[in-house]
């Protein structure tokens, strides 16, 4: 549930909620970062927390043109993802966003009303979940 296949629609997701004030490069590397240390499908808060250290194992390999600013939006948008619904930051609420309206894939209905940016909940609204999902 939360590997190639989520970090792809993520990515997608993450590309239609480009805005002015959000940073392509942030929102697509969240999109195949913010899950990459889970535990398991199931219960695992601390994912987001990992994957913020794992960016610092990064940081002179993958990311070493990635500059300090950027990384540390992306870390922030890995630790926050599952515990905070919005910051007022556009690239870290567009991350979140773009990983909530991918929520659909394990049965849930994205809530416009949960969701961080106008981008994200104008998608949220006019997207036919319950054909996604197959209701």
């Amino acid at each position: 549930m939360h590997g190639i296949s989520h970090w792809d629609r993520v990515y997608e997701n993450g590309k239609r909620l480009l805005a002015p004030g959000v940073n392509p490069l942030v929102v697509g590397l969240f999109a195949y970062l913010h899950d990459s240390c889970r535990m398991d499908d199931w219960e695992d808060i601390d994912h987001g927390e990992r994957a913020a250290v794992w960016i610092d194992t990064l940081r002179n390999t993958y990311l070493k043109d990635v500059s300090d600013e950027e990384i540390g939006l992306l870390k922030d948008a890995c630790r926050l993802h599952t515990i905070e619904h919005k910051t007022g930051n556009p690239t870290i609420d567009a991350c979140f966003d773009s990983d909530r309206l991918d929520l659909w894939r394990v049965g849930i209905i994205p809530d416009p009303d949960r969701l961080a940016t106008e981008k994200g909940k104008e998608i949220a609204r006019n997207t036919d979940y319950k054909a996604l999902i197959g209701y």
